[in-house]
């Protein structure tokens, strides 16, 4: 069983190396449920997103093993009870209780040298309105809920961290609890009002992370020894990642700071998969049995190409029109045809390729603009038809 918030990309993985699966997300789209036996919080039982709505649905499902992606990483004690009686495919809740722990992620980075952001907590003394400092609940995940600190007290919910100044990246790697290889280094798309998000919200990322000539074997240096020692200090295994901030030295040499470490399957995978021709979560199982790939990411950078994957979200609510033919058109996460999205709330995955890191975000905003596009024309639909019926009655 796979489970997490939204399954689509990882059930896409495992199907086609003919991986025996079912999924429990909250999303249940039309894409996935075409694809896999799919129960999807949403549709089928009504029900809000919650770690133990996924964990009671559980209960009634036939399934040998789980691994589990978002944001289950937050609820260690929800993986233990999924796992009981079943396989875990996934890092331990021991290991989550600490990559996850705020307080043991900074005493960690100080002591390997790992550039982290100055961290605060709730009774910390150090507390000052000096600098800008980001207000983060303490179960984060995709930028939600993170706005900049303008005073106000803090509780076990939340934490402050220093505002680093950079661009936001994240990199991927596979693991055996000693040993790591690193797949892949992207740019992350965060609060773009192109795809109609705004703030810290993450928004999808572009592959490979574009980096000037004199500066890429040091940056991709640095994030495979952070990605080591994560992986030796807290035995990570299977697919992981990690969200960091490459800020610049006076010098123009690349410092990545780390921000948060994700130890399950990540969104950007499927450009890795796409654009290097690996299966990630067939790397994922494999990585339990103390198997990683070879494969060098240095000698990947110099293909042509760079792989886009945008979240396109409403601006206001929207009612879908036709969506039978959208995975043609290369779209995911697909909605069913009349489905109503809320304002704010994700429509689906569009995808673009470039010659270079520009062309293919340019890319990426027709196939943008193309989806938005549709969705306008259904509305006049709809608006003339209603006007039609409105112009009838009154004859």
């Amino acid at each position: 069983m796979l489970v997490g918030l939204s399954t689509r990309a990882i059930a896409e993985s495992a199907r086609k190396r003919g991986y025996n699966i079912i999924t429990l997300d909250y999303f249940g789209d039309r894409d996935q449920k075409e694809l896999v036996e799919n129960y999807s919080l949403m549709r089928d039982f009504y029900l809000a997103f919650s770690a133990e709505n996924l964990l009671s649905v559980s209960h009634g499902l036939n399934f040998d093993a789980v691994v589990y992606n978002t944001n289950l990483e937050n609820h260690a004690e929800v993986v233990g009870r999924l796992a009981e009686g079943h396989i875990l495919l996934g890092n331990t809740p021991q290991t989550l209780r600490q990559v996850r722990h705020w307080p043991t992620l900074q005493t960690f980075c100080r002591k390997e040298r790992i550039p982290f952001p100055s961290t605060l907590f709730n009774g910390d003394r150090q507390l000052k309105e000096e600098g800008r400092w980001l207000l983060k609940p303490a179960k984060s995940g995709g930028g939600y809920g993170i706005t900049l600190w303008s005073g106000e007290a803090l509780s076990k919910e939340n934490f402050l961290q220093e505002y680093i100044d950079g661009q936001h990246c994240s990199a991927a790697f596979v693991a055996d609890g000693t040993r790591c290889v690193l797949i892949g280094v992207t740019e992350q798309l965060i609060g773009q009002e192109e795809l109609g998000r705004r703030g810290f919200a993450w928004c999808g990322n572009i592959l490979p992370l574009a980096l000037a000539p004199q500066e890429t074997d040091s940056v991709i240096d640095a994030v495979e020894d952070i990605a080591t020692k994560l992986t030796r200090r807290f035995g990570l295994c299977g697919a992981n990642g990690f969200d960091f901030v490459l800020t610049r030295s006076p010098q123009g040499q690349g410092i990545p700071y780390l921000i948060e470490v994700n130890p399950r399957y990540t969104a950007s995978m499927e450009l890795m998969e796409q654009a290097y021709h690996l299966n990630i979560f067939d790397l994922h199982i494999r990585a339990f049995r103390g198997e990683l790939p070879y494969f060098s990411l240095r000698e990947q950078l110099h293909q042509p190409y760079f792989y886009g994957k945008g979240i396109v979200y409403a601006r206001r609510k929207a009612t879908m029109p036709e969506t039978a033919g959208w995975k043609k058109k290369g779209r995911k996460d697909i909605p069913f045809t009349g489905e109503q999205v809320k304002a704010r709330h994700p429509i689906c995955t569009v995808f673009a390729q470039g010659k270079s890191r520009d062309e293919c975000w340019h890319c990426l905003l027709e196939e943008v603009d193309a989806l938005r596009q549709e969705i306008i024309e259904r509305r006049y639909k709809d608006d003339k038809r209603q006007m039609k019926e409105v112009a009838e009655l009154s004859l």
